[in-house]
């Protein structure tokens, strides 16, 4: 008979399963296959792309289902290669070391440990932006749908604090912090995909309101301080999809476009450090446009190095897990 109660007491307490499929996590035998791919298909020998000079990439695949869906990436360097870091939509993470030969060492998968919800579904994990501290190896982490950013110890071994600020509750769920910097003096920026800046706070034609996109700077961690709003201009029908901070200020955006019937297209733009300040409007000077005859695909993801005293930049592909698209990783010269 106790069995009986205690069987129905958890029945009447434990919430039902909603039928949701579990979310696809990475499994304890990390694999990873690197392809090198030029940057013209038809053009092996191309490599001037707007004010970047691409200095190689790899298409990236693995035999682990949950492979895929890659948001963003850190990049930081190491003496014998770069440590870089590739976030999915879903929380998981692939870590891995890649020298001159691109050849991934030291590889890693894990899933984070932590995050919005119980982790069950994947809109839990809707992780889409990523910024570290290269110092302290912290690293901060944009979750749309929840609006929320969260702070983890470094290696993402686990997560230490996380705030919703109230400044991003009306960003749509599906079009929250797609993108998340961290400025070299120890600001962040958070730039909303979808959101517009509201009439409010808008002075200036209505059509040019419903162009901009809503974004926040954070005097220093966005867990404890209290963020000032600017709004961002995108070229065209595009929507920013990340962005990086230069080492002299500056702010890297990525664009982001889709075609009908299935085409991609980026577009990478630099705001002066000076536009990056409350209640300004910000619009980048175009640097580069990935589209057809080039290679092109989802472009979610963005960071910066410095190499020999050049600016590097990286980009990740998010893949959707489909197989019309793949997970690239591309490295270009900032010239």
């Amino acid at each position: 008979m106790r069995v009986l109660f205690v069987i129905l007491a958890v029945l009447l307490l434990v919430p039902g399963w909603t039928g949701g499929q579990r979310l696809a996590l990475l499994g304890d035998k990390p694999q990873l296959i690197a392809t090198r791919v030029a940057i013209d298909p038809s053009n092996p020998n191309r490599t001037r792309v707007g004010a970047l000079t691409y200095l190689g990439g790899v298409a990236l695949r693995s035999i682990d289902p949950a492979f895929g869906g890659y948001s963003a990436l850190t990049v930081v360097p190491q003496a014998d290669g770069d440590q870089i870091t590739l976030l999915s939509d879903g929380g998981n993470v692939v870590a891995f070391t890649m020298a001159a030969d691109w050849k991934p060492r030291r590889l890693r998968f894990l899933n984070l440990p932590a995050g919005p919800g119980i982790g069950w579904e994947k809109r839990e994990r809707d992780s889409e932006s990523m910024a570290i501290d290269p110092a302290t190896g912290c690293i901060w982490i944009g979750f749309e749908r929840a609006n929320a950013i969260w702070r983890y110890a470094p290696g993402l071994a686990r997560a230490e604090a996380q705030r919703a600020p109230g400044q991003m509750d009306a960003w749509p769920d599906n079009g929250g912090p797609e993108s998340l910097a961290r400025m070299p003096d120890g600001r962040f920026v958070a730039i909303g995909e979808d959101r517009h800046v509201p009439t409010r706070r808008w002075r200036g034609a209505e059509a040019d309101r419903l162009h901009s996109r809503e974004a926040l700077i954070f005097p220093g961690d966005p867990i404890v301080t209290r963020p000032v709003p600017f709004a961002y201009m995108p070229y065209g029908r595009f929507d920013p999809a990340d962005a990086t901070a230069l080492p002299n200020g500056d702010l890297l955006i990525l664009d982001r476009a889709f075609r009908l019937p299935y085409r991609f297209s980026n577009r990478l733009s630099l705001v002066p450090a000076a536009m990056i300040r409350g209640g300004a409007v910000a619009r980048g000077r175009l640097l580069a446009t990935l589209d057809s005859p080039l290679i092109h695909d989802n472009f979610e993801g963005v960071a910066t190095t410095v190499e020999d005293g050049a600016t590097i930049v990286w980009l990740v592909s998010d893949d959707n897990q489909s197989v019309l698209q793949r997970t690239l990783l591309l490295k270009f010269r900032l010239d």
